[in-house]
């Protein structure tokens, strides 16, 4: 059987835009560290960071309803 993920931002669990939500649900990881993941690429690499961020919340479709 294939197992078919899909990456969507969660609204329902989002803080911002639901874009680290959608990867930790996407990855299987707790959303905390994505988010301590997004902070410390921001500390570090200020524009791509924002602009990465930017262009996720643009692209990736909320998650749909009763998933």
């Amino acid at each position: 059987m294939v197992s078919t993920k899909h990456l969507y931002r969660d609204e329902s669990h989002k803080m911002l835009g639901g874009v680290c939500a959608g990867l930790a649900d996407y990855f299987g990881i707790d959303v905390t560290l994505v988010r301590l993941g997004v902070v410390v690429l921001g500390l570090a690499a200020h524009v791509f960071a924002l602009a990465a961020y930017l262009i996720l919340w643009a692209v990736m479709p909320p998650k749909p309803l009763g998933q």
